[in-house]
C-alpha cells in the first residue's frame, strides 16, 4: 500500500513558498529586460501580470478546495474532462516548464557566483542542483524552514531597493512608454515569470494543515503581497536608473542600487541574487518532483515515480528524476527565451486550469466547494471565464520560435501519451 505524505506546513509555510517562488528569479533577472520594453511605464506591466494572475489563482483556489491531491493541474483536467490525453498534456507541460525553468534559474545563480568568486557557470549551477535536491529529500518541513529564511532575505533585497528609490522619486514621468500600450503587454509577458509560484501551492495539498482553508488563502496573500512590492520596485528602478541603460544590464537590480550607493551597494545586491535565485530553484525542484510523483501515482507515469522513503517521507525517485532532469538542462543558459518557453507553456496550463473550473460547474455542481470563485451568471463563473479569455490574449503576444518549441514539446508529450497507453494495454492483456 502507498505511504501518505506527512501534513507539516501550515498557512506561514504556504504563504512563504508562493511568495519565495514569485520572488525569486524573475524579479531579479528580468525586470531590466521588462523596462527596456515597456519604459517607465513598466509597473503598469506589473500590475496587468497581477490582474491575470488573481484570476487563475482563484481559480485553483476552488479547484483545490475541491480536489486537493498533488499534481493539482492534471487532477483538474482529468476530473473536469473524459479523456487521458489532455490531462497528460497538462502534466507533461509542467514538467517540462519546471525543469527548464529550474535550469534557466540555477544558470542565473551561476552568473552571479561566477561574477563573485570566479567559479564556472556550468559547475556552479550543477552543484547547486545536487546541493538542493539532497535538501528537498531530508524532507519537506527542512525546505520549508530554509525557504522562509530565504524569501525573507530576498524580500530584505527588493525593499533596499525601494528604499534607495524613495529620494529619487518625481525625477522620472512615471505614465512614459517605450511603445505604446503593446509595450506594456508584451512586457507583461516577460515579467509574468516573475509571478509564477502561487499555482504551485496547489501540488503541496497533500502536505498542508486544514488544505481547504489554507491553499486558498496562501495564493490569494502570495499574490497580493508580492504585487505592492513589485509595483514599488518597479517605480524605484526607473527612478534611480534610466529605463534604457536597465534594459541593457544584465543585473538591473544591482545596477539600480549603484546608481545610489556605489559598487557596495552593487555587491550587497548581487550576494541577495544569490539568495533569490537559490530560493527559486529549491521550490521549482520540490515542485517538480511532486508533480512526477503524483502523475505517477494517478497512473499516468509508471508506479516507481511514485516511491517514497520510508525513513524521510519524501518521494525520493520523483526527486532524482528531477534533479537529473535540470541538471541536464543546465546548459541552456538563455534566461530570457526559457523564460519565454516557460511562459507559454504556463498560459496553456493556466488556460486548462480555467475551463475545468468552468466545466466542472456544469459537470459537478453537486460537488462541494469549501471556497468558491465570487461572481456566476446562471452557473457560468466569471472569475475562470475572464481567466480563460486574458490567458488566450496572452498567447497571442509570443514570438514565433517560442510558439513553435512549445508545440513541438506538446506533440512529443501525445506521442509519449500513446506509446504508455499501449504499453499498459498490453501489459493488461498479458496479465
Amino acid at each position: 500500500m502507498s505511504r501518505g505524505l506527512r501534513r507539516e506546513i501550515g498557512l506561514l509555510g504556504l504563504t512563504a513558498y508562493g511568495v519565495g517562488t514569485i520572488l525569486g528569479a524573475g524579479i531579479y533577472a528580468l525586470i531590466g529586460s521588462a523596462a527596456g520594453i515597456a519604459g517607465n511605464s513598466v509597473w503598469m506591466s506589473f500590475l496587468l501580470g497581477a490582474f491575470i494572475s488573481s484570476f487563475t489563482g482563484l481559480s485553483y483556489a476552488e479547484l483545490s478546495s475541491m480536489i486537493p491531491k498533488s499534481a493539482a493541474e492534471y487532477s483538474y483536467a482529468k476530473a473536469a474532462f473524459k479523456n487521458d490525453l489532455a490531462p497528460f498534456l497538462i502534466g507533461w507541460l509542467i514538467i517540462f516548464t519546471g525543469t527548464v525553468s529550474t535550469s534557466t534559474v540555477a544558470l542565473g545563480f551561476g552568473g552571479y557566483f561566477k561574477g563573485l568568486f570566479g567559479a564556472p557557470i556550468v559547475f556552479a549551477s550543477t552543484i547547486l542542483i545536487v546541493l538542493l535536491s539532497t535538501l528537498n529529500f531530508m524532507g519537506i518541513e527542512e525546505s520549508s524552514r530554509l525557504n522562509i529564511l530565504f524569501t525573507i532575505t530576498e524580500a530584505a533585497g527588493l525593499l533596499l531597493i525601494v528604499a534607495l528609490g524613495i529620494p529619487f522619486l518625481g525625477r522620472v514621468n512615471y505614465l512614459e512608454t517605450a511603445s505604446g500600450l503593446q509595450g506594456i503587454l508584451r512586457a507583461s509577458t516577460v515579467i509574468f515569470f516573475a509571478y509564477l509560484g502561487f499555482e504551485d501551492i496547489a501540488n503541496l495539498v497533500e502536505e498542508t494543515k486544514d488544505p481547504e482553508r489554507n491553499i486558498p488563502k496562501a495564493l490569494i496573500l502570495s499574490v497580493v503581497m508580492t504585487t505592492l512590492i513589485y509595483v514599488f520596485v518597479a517605480v524605484s528602478v526607473v527612478s534611480l536608473a534610466d529605463w534604457q541603460e536597465l534594459g541593457a544590464s544584465c543585473c538591473p537590480l544591482a545596477y539600480a542600487a549603484s546608481k545610489s550607493l556605489g559598487q557596495s551597494a552593487f555587491l550587497v545586491m548581487s550576494v541577495i541574487a544569490l539568495f533569490a535565485t537559490s530560493n527559486t530553484v529549491l521550490i521549482l525542484l520540490i515542485v517538480t518532483s511532486r508533480m512526477i510523483y503524483g502523475l505517477a501515482r494517478e497512473g499516468a507515469l509508471p508506479s516507481s515515480f511514485s516511491r517514497i522513503s520510508k525513513r524521510r517521507g519524501t518521494p525520493w525517485v520523483a526527486i532524482i528524476t528531477a534533479m537529473a532532469l535540470a541538471a541536464s538542462f543546465v546548459l541552456l543558459g538563455n534566461i530570457e527565451f526559457v523564460a519565454g518557453i516557460t511562459n507559454f507553456g504556463t498560459f496553456i496550463t493556466f488556460a486548462s486550469v480555467n475551463l475545468s473550473a468552468i466545466w466542472l460547474r456544469y459537470r459537478k455542481p453537486e460537488w462541494k466547494r469549501p471556497f468558491k470563485t465570487p461572481m456566476t451568471i446562471g452557473k457560468l463563473p466569471l472569475i475562470p471565464l475572464f481567466g480563460l479569455l486574458s490567458c488566450g490574449l496572452m498567447v497571442t503576444q509570443f514570438q514565433t520560435d517560442v510558439i513553435a518549441l512549445s508545440v513541438f514539446i506538446m506533440f512529443i508529450g501525445i506521442m509519449t501519451q500513446r506509446i504508455l497507453t499501449k504499453t499498459k494495454a498490453k501489459s493488461e492483456k498479458e496479465g
